[in-house]
Parts: structure tokens; C-alpha cells; sequence
């Protein structure tokens, strides 16, 4: 599903500058110099004069039209805020940071609104030197009050997933005419990085204005290449590329942001989306199943080569695709009932019946990556790590799991019956053909899914005769995207469709996704409710690795954790990007290591045609 499967395309990752790793104790500024960039470990792979990224055609031709599209309605233009369901794309293309990720690296930044960032050794205090020429789209410019302002509102009354990097800030200031400083209260070797990635608003347009209930009334101002044009509520939204837009001759914008339009349509479902694409009305849409790519991409304009089926190889983690089970709700506080869950999910069959058996199955968190758990037992600095929970975790933490498979059939029997012996243990049996609990209660609950997600929908029909067969009656609710929302944020749902794309350089994100304040956060990411001392430990490790071997030990453990967990049932990798689109887009013939993601598509595509 497109909204599903790339709304979390931007990554909130980690990342370190280019000084001594070690601790140095006082972070004060003796050591500390300007650079135009910041990175996880290392330097930069390029230097202060590179012309362009690596993965860009610096010479790509501006102009032309995309139209992209969305299941579902948007009732909101602020992506920035709670309230409201904007179109995913619009954070990107109206609003900038003061550092650019490139996406050819783990996780490197280079200048964009700021001009150099200098950081301390010890990285207790990060600050940012903004350019003398970036400007909003209103010809306004960029100030280092227009950077607190943003800091702390987004911290104070934006989305949830600004609330972390504000609670890690002790002290914000301007420490010159373009300087400006962030100061951390704890030592955290991600925080400068993140610190460069929050959009930039224009604080003077918020004046008198309620920033949280805008919706549809108040357009945020950006500095990015594209402003909104034109829209209809819950239908379209045309944007524009700024004539005028003040980076477009830095090094790190050529080659990027080249359509004249970018015009995002809404469609009530997905497979109303695909027949406006065959009908020509979108320009390209993305693939996420095998078995459809080579079934149905084959009508006519393929066959004539108006329509161009082109894969996009990566190498990051295959993250979590799957649907999670929220463990703040009884009976999926107890392991074992996931663990039946999980045997009476017929992977093998499902896969075959909607893949055609061509996609692999996710089998952890950071799978087909040098981060993912291991097979076997936990040996040498992950052991190390896990033993000190030893009593709290999943044995299988230690002595080594491995995802329970069906026979193939539809029937499943044999992984049904280990299921059965799961749900007795945890205290369930059937009577008169129904699964109850020793006070006689059935055993109930619901999958929530949105309108449009047709493919979950799918999954879920071959799943349910599976649960009835074990004496359980779940109950699919189906709707739409701002009533989905709104659920999702208060914690409103059994079991729901989850999608974590995790990159090479994990960072403070996973606190978001996995960490134990994050559980009770109203709007967090932490959709399942992990509040488990041992998660929150390893990702600690993995934010004040000193080394790069510590934090692949450290990502590995925290790997075995949320995978025998079992809090996800993990369904298909998406082993490869697969992009239909117009003959007349084209993109670079280097790929970035990431592969496919709104920073490729469409942000260094382009068109030849006027």
C-alpha cells in the first residue's frame, strides 16, 4: 500500500562528527572546529568542495510534471502537528533542515540551511552556523530565531516524534548574528546529528495564530523547492518548484528537485489508484508485491514501453513489515498467546497464494544487514550484553531463535496444534467450540486496518479462518485514514498493520519505536507498548557505542530482544524497490546504498518531457 508502505520513509537516524571517538570529559570548544558536514564514524566521504552526491545527475534537466499517488483523504496541510491527516509528502517538499542525509552513506549530514555545524568532542553541545542566503519561500530569511522558535515549538505542541530531542535539550541560544547552539543534558553521541535534521519553520507567521489547530487554514512557510499551489480537501494537492528557491545552486541541491509540479492525487482505494495509473493519470507508482509485479503490470502501455518496470536494488536493513499486537491490552501481555499467534500465521501459504511464494519473509527487525541477530545461541559481546537480563528476557534470546514455519498447506496443522499447546499453557482451552479463559471469558479482539489496504485485507482473510479454527473470533474493522489516526494515537486497537523501515545507522528512533517512555505517549511510534528494561538498555548501548563493533553488538542484541519478543508477525521483505513509471522519468544510472526512498523517488528523478 503506498501510504502505509512509505510514510515513514524519513529516517531518524544516528549519527556521529568526524572527531576523536574516544571521551575527552570536558566539551568545552578548545577542539571543536567548523565542518561542513557530521558523521556516524570516520569522516565524511566527501570533502567541504564536492560539486555534487554521488548518486545525482548534477546536469539533469528541470521541468515537467509528477503526479504521484495516495489512498485515502487528508483533511490537513500542517504535517508538523497531532491533529489532522496531511499527505505523508508534504514534510518533505515544503520544509528543510540545516543539514541535508545524504543517503549514499550509513548516516552522514552535509550543510543545507546551515553552513558549517561544529561539536564538541564529547558531543554535549552541537552549533550551527546558518547561511547568509537562505530564505523562505516568502523571500524572508532564515533566522537563528526562526530556528529556536521551531526547536521548541515542535518539541512543546508538534507531533510526538519532535518530543524526544526536546526533552534531551538542557539549554538553546544564539551565539553569534548566524549561530545558534543546542546544549544536551545527557551524554547521548546522536543527539548533534538529530539536533540537524528538525524542519525549520517561519516563526513569524505563527504570530496571534494557533499553531496546532491550522489544518486547512494556515499553510506552514518552508524554505524547501516546492510550495503548495493549489488543493481541494481530500482530493489533490498541486505544488509548485520555487523559481526563486535560494539553494538551487548549492552543491548539495544540484541534481535534486527537478520537476516543474509535483501533484499528489487521492484515490479511495489501492486498486482504484492502479487503474488511474494504467490509465495514464499518475505518472509512476511503487510495487510491494512480487507476485502482482509480474502479474498484472502487463496491460498495454507496458507493452508498448509508455510504462517502464525498473527495480531499485538497497542494502539497508529489511526493518519490521508485519502486524503487531498491542501487549498494553490482555491477553497480549502474555508471550505465549503471541507465540500462538505467530504458529497459527501461515506465512508459507499466504506467501504463496498472494506472492506466488517470490518474496522472502522478514525474519527480524535488521535482517538481510550486518545488524540483524544471528543464527544460534548469542555468542561473545552480544552474550555479554543480554546476560545481564538474563532473568527478564525470552531464553530464546540467548540460546537462539528462528521464526516458526508452516508445512505449505492451508491447513497448517502441525504449527496449529503447537499453537493450541501454547494457548493452554497460557490458560485457554475450548469449550463448546469456543477458546476461553478459566472465568469463562472468549477469547476476543480486533484487527484494525484502514480503508484501501487491500493486500493487508488479503492477508488478513487467509489469517482469520486459521484463529477461528483455534476456537478464536476476531473481530477486522476497517477505516478510513483519519479515523485510523486517531485510534493509532490513542492506543485504540488489538492488533494493527505495522510498518518500521530501519536504516544502517539506527539512532534515537528506536527509542520512539520500541522504548519504554515511549509506551505511554499518546501519538508515539511505540504502536506494540515494549516498556521492557533490557530493550531500553541495549538501545543505549547502541547510542554510546565507542566503536563500530560495539554497536553492531548492540544493535544484534536489541535484534534478539524485539524479534522473540514476539510482538510482530513479520510477513514480506521487500527485497527490492520496484518503481512503474513513465518512460519520460528517468533517474541516475549511480544508486545510493539506500536504494529506494522519497530522497530517490522523486527527489533525483527527473523528466524529458516539457
Amino acid at each position: 500500500m503506498i501510504v502505509s508502505g512509505f510514510r515513514s520513509f524519513f529516517f531518524i537516524v544516528s549519527g556521529v562528527l568526524a572527531v576523536a571517538l574516544g571521551p575527552t570529559g570536558q566539551g568545552d570548544s578548545a577542539n571543536a572546529e567548523p565542518s561542513h558536514a557530521i558523521a556516524m564514524y570516520g569522516e565524511p566521504a566527501l570533502p567541504p568542495d564536492f560539486v555534487s552526491l554521488p548518486y545525482v545527475n548534477p546536469d539533469a534537466p528541470k521541468g515537467g510534471r509528477l503526479v504521484t499517488g495516495n489512498t485515502g483523504g487528508f483533511d490537513s496541510l500542517n504535517p508538523f502537528i497531532v491533529k489532522g491527516t496531511p499527505p505523508w509528502q508534504l514534510r518533505f517538499l515544503t520544509h528543510e533542515s540545516l543539514m541535508y542525509r545524504s543517503q549514499d552513506e550509513p548516516f552522514t549530514l552535509y550543510g543545507l540551511l546551515a553552513e558549517s555545524v561544529e561539536t564538541s568532542p564529547d558531543r554535549r553541545w552541537v552549533e550551527f552556523t546558518l547561511r547568509p542566503e537562505a530564505r523562505f519561500s516568502d523571500g524572508s530569511p532564515v533566522t537563528v530565531d526562526d530556528v529556536i522558535w521551531s526547536y521548541e515549538t515542535l518539541g512543546t505542541e508538534g507531533n510526538a516524534r519532535y518530543l524526544g530531542l526536546w526533552q534531551a535539550i538542557a539549554r538553546i541560544e544564539q551565539t553569534g548574528e548566524r549561530r545558534v547552539r543546542l546544549t544536551f543534558n545527557r551524554a547521548d553521541r546522536e543527539l548533534a546529528l538529530l539536533a540537524g535534521l528538525r524542519p525549520i519553520l517561519k516563526k513569524d507567521q505563527w504570530k496571534d495564530k494557533d499553531f496546532t489547530q491550522s489544518g486547512l487554514t494556515e499553510i506552514p512557510i518552508g524554505s524547501a523547492p516546492y510550495v503548495i499551489d493549489s488543493f481541494e480537501a481530500g482530493r489533490y494537492v498541486s505544488l509548485k518548484r520555487n523559481p526563486d528557491y535560494w539553494a538551487k545552486d548549492l552543491p548539495i541541491r544540484r541534481g535534486t528537485a527537478n520537476f516543474d509540479e509535483i501533484r499528489i492525487e487521492h484515490f479511495g482505494d489501492q486498486s482504484v489508484l492502479f487503474e488511474a495509473f494504467k490509465a495514464g493519470e499518475i505518472s509512476f507508482i511503487r510495487e510491494f508485491n512480487a507476485e502482482k509485479w509480474a502479474r498484472d503490470y502487463d496491460f498495454p502501455a507496458v507493452q508498448s514501453g509508455d510504462i517502464v518496470k525498473t527495480e531499485i536494488p538497497d542494502e539497508k536493513p529489511t526493518g519490521m513489515t508485519g502486524f503487531v499486537m498491542n501487549i498494553r491490552h490482555a491477553p497480549f501481555d502474555d508471550i505465549r498467546v503471541r507465540d500462538a499467534l505467530l504458529h497459527a500465521f501461515n506465512f508459507e501459504f499466504i506467501n504463496d497464494t498472494l506472492t506466488g511464494g517470490r518474496q522472502p519473509r522478514i525474519t527480524s527487525y535488521f535482517s538481510r544487514s550486518e545488524l540483524g541477530m544471528q543464527e544460534g545461541p548469542a555468542q561473545g559481546r552480544v552474550l555479554e550484553l543480554l546476560s545481564r537480563f538474563e532473568s527478564e528476557i525470552p531464553r530464546e534470546a540467548i540460546t537462539g531463535y528462528a521464526l516458526p514455519q508452516g508445512d505449505g498447506t492451508a491447513r497448517n496443522r502441525k504449527n496449529l496444534a503447537a499453537a493450541m499447546v501454547l494457548l493452554q499453557e497460557a490458560g485457554w482451552t475450548v469449550q463448546d467450540g469456543v477458546l476461553k479463559n478459566a472465568a469463562g471469558q472468549p477469547f476476543r479482539f480486533e484487527i484494525l486496518l484502514t480503508q484501501g489496504a487491500t493486500e493487508n485485507q488479503s492477508i488478513i482473510d487467509i489469517y482469520v479462518p486459521a484463529l477461528q479454527r483455534l476456537g478464536i473470533q476476531p473481530q477486522v474493522t476497517t477505516v478510513d485514514n483519519a479515523q485510523y489516526n486517531l485510534r493509532i494515537n490513542d492506543f485504540d486497537y488489538d492488533m494493527t498493520y505495522m510498518r518500521r523501515q530501519l536504516s544502517l545507522s539506527p539512532g534515537n528512533e528506536q527509542r520512539l519505536y520500541w522504548g519504554s517512555d515511549a509506551a505511554g505517549q499518546t501519538g508515539s511510534r511505540n504502536l506494540i507498548g515494549i516498556a521492557s528494561p533490557a530493550v531500553d538498555a541495549m538501545i543505549e548501548e547502541m547510542l554510546n557505542a565507542r566503536s563500530h563493533e560495539d554497536f553492531v553488538a548492540a544493535t544484534r542484541a536489541l535484534d534478539r530482544l524485539l524479534t522473540t519478543g514476539r510482538y510482530a508477525i513479520p510477513i514480506f521483505a521487500f527485497d527490492v524497490g520496484r518503481i512503474a513509471h513513465s518512460k519520460h522519468l528517468h533517474h541516475p544510472e549511480t544508486l545510493p546504498v539506500y536504494g529506494d526512498s522519497f530522497y530517490f523517488m522523486p527527489e533525483v528523478w527527473w523528466s524529458d518531457q516539457k
